[in-house]
Formats: structure tokens, C-alpha cells, sequence
């Protein structure tokens, strides 16, 4: 048997705040969605004025990240640099916005923004993952 690590709720509320933090910080509306590592949803929260639509893509771009193991702006190049057939993969979120959490090179979950530009999204899911990482 492995052992690995896992996400609690405390990791998940810290994580969550920290996003919160950058996004408020930035005045960016967006939602915050937090996943396991087999892509399960553990937090969301739409903050004041995101548009409803961001509460179905950040959580999508969060099942991405932690089911590719890698920051969702991978699945996006891949799409733009030609390969379209990508676009029936069973997955959505192909966006940048969703990133992978890694502890000791473990894939423990992801976190995914949606509501601003996309480089946006991404940085307010790296500053969520940062305060865990600290």
C-alpha cells in the first residue's frame, strides 16, 4: 500500500481565503472552486457580481487541473496550437484558470477561477495554493 497526502478541510478553508484574498485585493469578481486529486468538488464560492457563468467554468477548470496533473493552460495551448481533436476529451475547463496542487510531487487536488482574464484566474489559484505551501 502508498501512502499520500490528502486535503482537509482546514487546508481546503485556508486555501479558499487566501484566494478569496487575492481576488478581493485585485477587485475581481470570481469564483473559487477547490477539488480533490480524483477531481471531486470540496469549495466554491461565487463572490459579489461574478457572472453565473463562472460558477460552472471554475469548478471545470479545477476538475482539469487535477485530473491532467497540471495547470489546465496546457490542455489550452494544446487546443490552440492545433491539436482541436482535443476538444472532445471528456473533460471541460480546457482553460487556463485551474491549477494543480502538489505536496512532495503528489497531485492532491486543484483549484480552479473563473471571472476575470484568464491569467487572473490563474493567479488567484496560485495565490490560494501558495498560503498552503508556506
Amino acid at each position: 500500500m502508498l501512502s499520500k497526502p490528502v486535503l482537509t478541510l482546514a487546508d481546503v478553508k485556508k486555501i479558499a481565503a487566501a484566494a478569496e484574498a487575492e481576488a478581493v485585493s485585485n477587485q475581481w469578481a470570481v469564483t473559487i472552486a477547490i477539488v480533490d486529486d480524483g477531481a471531486h468538488l470540496l469549495w466554491m464560492q461565487r463572490l459579489d457580481g461574478a457572472a453565473p457563468l463562472s460558477a460552472m467554468i471554475g469548478p471545470d477548470k479545477a476538475r482539469a487541473a487535477a485530473m491532467g496533473r497540471r495547470p489546465s493552460k496546457g490542455f489550452e495551448d494544446m487546443i490552440n496550437n492545433g491539436r482541436t481533436s482535443f476538444l472532445s476529451a471528456p473533460i471541460g475547463g480546457m482553460l487556463e484558470g485551474g491549477e494543480p496542487i502538489m505536496i512532495d510531487g503528489v497531485c492532491v487536488g486543484a483549484v480552479g477561477v473563473s471571472g476575470v482574464q484568464s491569467q487572473q484566474d490563474a493567479q488567484i489559484a496560485r495565490a490560494g495554493i501558495a498560503a498552503l505551501t508556506a
